[in-house]
């Protein structure tokens, strides 16, 4: 009876999902793309994950630059690692970009301006945005990137690396 009483929830769950994900043409408020995204993420079976820094080893990239990063099924989080005088070279991807100084300053060269992000502040860089950046002093910032880079996954962002 119990396992009958599961299955008949379970049910239950499914229809009012998909009655849901069929009402979302009404309805628009961030509330509800937010009950969207999460009927989205349990249809994908996507699997939590709770992962400290202390887990991740740290990537050298070249001396004065070192990241960690976290893989969701749409987004990645990275922690970078600048040394002052670290100059990541001009470069641009299809990837929204979100950079979240916690510690020192980066100065970036982008759309034909400079700008100087220091300690809690944030840049947010639209997709295929060329941009460069320069540590002004030893700095830590979050990187997120929407979808995930796979240059930084598959090791074949030579531009960080020193390799031609």
């Amino acid at each position: 009876m119990r396992h009958r009483g599961e299955e008949l929830a379970r049910k239950k769950i499914k229809a009012k999902s998909r009655a849901f994900v069929s009402a979302k043409a009404k309805r628009s408020s961030p509330s509800s793309r937010a009950k969207q995204a999460l009927v989205k993420h349990a249809a994908t079976g996507a699997a939590l994950q709770y992962t400290p820094w202390s887990a991740i080893a740290l990537e050298d990239l070249n001396p004065l630059l070192r990241r960690q990063f976290v893989v969701g099924q749409e987004i990645m989080l990275a922690r970078v690692l600048l040394k002052k005088g670290c100059i990541v070279p001009e470069h641009s991807h299809h990837n929204e970009q979100l950079t979240y100084v916690l510690e020192g300053a980066l100065k970036f060269w982008i759309d034909d301006r400079e700008i100087v992000v220091h300690a809690g502040e944030v840049l947010c860089i639209p997709s295929h945005m060329p941009h460069k950046a320069e540590a002004l002093e030893d700095t830590v910032d979050l990187d997120v990137f929407a979808p995930p880079r796979a240059d930084w996954i598959n090791k074949t962002d030579q531009y960080l690396r020193g390799e031609k």
